[in-house]
């Protein structure tokens, strides 16, 4: 069967994207989806998404894994669904759409994506970490050189080491300005350092205003793939009203023999 597809990407967190309204891929094929996510033998990407039909909302996002596994929310992932939506013309500017946490509003203007994101109450403080789930799960260390730093071999010991077979996305954060942060980050699943992380980039501005680095309430944060913005509000405890926004592009397209 020859499946179409569409590679999309957000700060350079890629994504093979396939519009499966009409059930034309199954989902439940880890190993096709890892293949295809290979970057020597395959299409290549940090995961796979499928776009479905959904009753209450105007589309939903399953996300894989490049390992082939469903995963958790991918914020950059997400965004860039968003993008592959209004391309197939299931949206204009606004959406409600559901992924694997729930409904999310979002809009589009031209490239740029903003996801809304859903609340936060709970941050645990570890002895030198900040640990929280923005639909992910997030390790969130400072470091204090950011380019010298060894992100596989230190994210993967923390990963496995305090986080089990589970695990953890680890992030690891050096403050440039009083509202600006640069974030590197190892994400499970892809088990390696990925070029950008949309809830991780979430993780580290909510992490970085809860133990008192900054008191702005939108930071601008650079990852290797390029600059994201997160925008919050705080009521007491709960973090709420929080903004992903960031560009989304296409990249190319083509056809999967399955």
């Amino acid at each position: 069967m020859t499946i179409p597809f569409f590679k999309y990407q957000g700060t350079g967190n890629d994504f093979i994207m396939v519009d499966n309204r009409q059930s034309i891929f199954s989902n439940n094929n880890a190993k096709l989806i890892a293949s295809l996510c290979d970057r020597r033998f395959g299409i290549g990407g940090d995961g796979l998404i499928l776009l479905e039909n959904d009753e209450l909302s105007d589309f939903r996002m399953v996300y894989f894994n490049a390992d082939g596994n469903e995963g958790s929310l991918c914020g950059n992932g997400a965004r860039c669904t968003i993008a592959f939506a209004k391309y197939l013309n299931i949206i204009t500017e606004n959406t409600v759409f559901k992924a694997v946490d729930g409904l999310h509003n979002a809009s589009i203007d031209g490239d740029t994506v903003s996801l809304h994101m859903q609340n936060l109450s709970e941050i645990i403080l570890k002895r030198e970490a900040v640990f929280l789930d923005t639909g992910s799960p997030h390790h969130v260390q400072m470091v204090n050189d950011i380019d010298g730093f060894d992100v596989f071999k230190e994210g993967k010991k923390i990963r496995y080491g305090i986080y089990g077979k589970s695990g953890s996305n680890i992030n690891f954060v050096t403050q440039t300005d009083v509202s600006s942060f640069s974030v590197r980050t190892y994400e499970r699943g892809v088990e390696n350092e990925t070029l950008s992380c949309g809830t991780g980039v979430t993780a580290v501005a909510l992490a970085m205003n809860h133990i008192g680095k900054t008191n702005a309430n939108q930071l601008e944060i650079k990852t290797l793939g390029g600059e994201l913005k997160v925008s919050f509000e705080k009521d007491g405890g709960i973090y709420q009203n929080i903004q992903l926004i960031g560009p989304a592009k296409q990249v190319f397209k083509g056809e999967i023999e399955c």
